[in-house]
């Protein structure tokens, strides 16, 4: 079969090889991968800034849909012709996980989904609901369970104020989880047309970070002063003194990326005094994303994709991941 490997940490380090087709042991099921899709962890994991132990050659990407073409032993939930969406952490479960538990992640350290066979074992992977493509499954492992998450362990409540940052797949798929929590949403963006098009998806207002990089400010006038009850915080250290600025008294900032930096100077001040809960959110169980799948589809939320690469073209996909001049998630095709 035909894999993409990272073969060197390097831009130019992504290859494709031929390995050996897989097949199914006890207990593990065996799909034919259509679609996968690209989070900002798999260009840092590229260039060996996520993980520079990381032994290669590896299979990247964590986030991938296929189809059932054959099952191991013992396997009594899946057939042959289901339509199923990996999982981030092959091997947790639910609740609270163990070191080992949250190191069974796909595209690092364990191989990922970019390549037309894997074998999984058979609790690493969810149905795919009926009404959406493969391309669409492929967006909710990492980025979609991770929104789902956050709003989740924040509390969201109906008429409360969700600040997300930026546009790409966690914020949009935090954008259409808290509208359909009752909530109000804010979206920030560099782009006029990034914010205009998160309009149209159901934010109530967008603000753009360039015209007004003090953008705390804008937050605290949308909301009457009062600031936004959660915010989405992907940035980093370099986001995080606005997104304090713009939180509420006992409001809560989920801290999920750091696309703005990971290290600088930081005044903690403003927590301390308003009481301010700051929670890291490192994706999801299984049942967490059972639970998301649910309740995307009761309301029917189809996730946002902003470009669609061919199987061949999956080098390019990395790039414009790189750039980040993308909306919502980045797709591969596989088949």
């Amino acid at each position: 079969m035909k894999a993409y490997e990272i073969q060197k940490f390097a831009t130019d380090g992504l290859v494709v090889a031929d390995r050996p087709e897989p097949a199914p042991g006890p207990g593990e099921v065996l799909v034919r991968m259509r679609a996968a899709s690209l989070n900002f962890r798999d260009h840092l994991t590229l260039i060996g800034q996520y993980n520079p132990r990381q032994r290669l050659p590896l299979i990247p990407l964590c986030d991938g849909a296929g189809e059932v073409i054959g099952v191991g032993a013992g396997v009594r939930e899946w057939k042959t012709g289901d339509r199923v969406i990996s999982v981030f952490a092959q091997d947790w479960r639910a609740g609270a996980p163990t070191f080992d538990e949250l190191r069974s992640s796909l595209g690092g350290p364990l191989d990922g989904t970019l390549c037309e066979l894997r074998v999984f074992p058979a609790h690493g992977l969810v149905p795919l609901p009926d009404y959406m493509s493969f391309e669409e499954g492929a967006t909710l492992p990492c980025a979609g369970v991770t929104a789902w998450s956050a709003l989740v362990q924040g509390g969201v409540r109906p008429g409360q104020t969700v600040l997300a940052l930026g546009t790409g797949g966690v914020s949009m798929f935090a954008l259409q989880f808290a509208r359909a929590m009752g909530a109000r949403v804010i979206i920030t963006s560099g782009s006029g047309e990034k914010l205009k098009r998160a309009l149209e998806l159901g934010a109530h207002a967008g603000i753009n970070y360039k015209d007004k990089p003090n953008w705390s400010r804008e937050v605290r006038r949308l909301t009457d002063m009062a600031g936004a009850d959660h915010i989405i915080e992907v940035g980093g250290v370099g986001t995080m003194d606005q997104s304090l600025k713009s939180v509420r008294l006992f409001g809560h900032i989920s801290l999920i990326g750091v696309l703005a930096g990971a290290t600088t100077e930081l005044n903690l001040t403003p927590a301390l005094m308003q009481n301010v809960r700051i929670q890291g959110v490192v994706v999801g169980s299984r049942q967490d994303s059972l639970q998301m799948l649910e309740a995307m589809t009761f309301h029917q939320i189809h996730p946002v994709i902003g470009e669609t690469f061919e199987f061949a073209r999956a080098p390019e996909a990395f790039r414009l991941m790189a750039q980040g001049g993308h909306f919502g998630k980045i797709v591969i095709r596989i088949a």
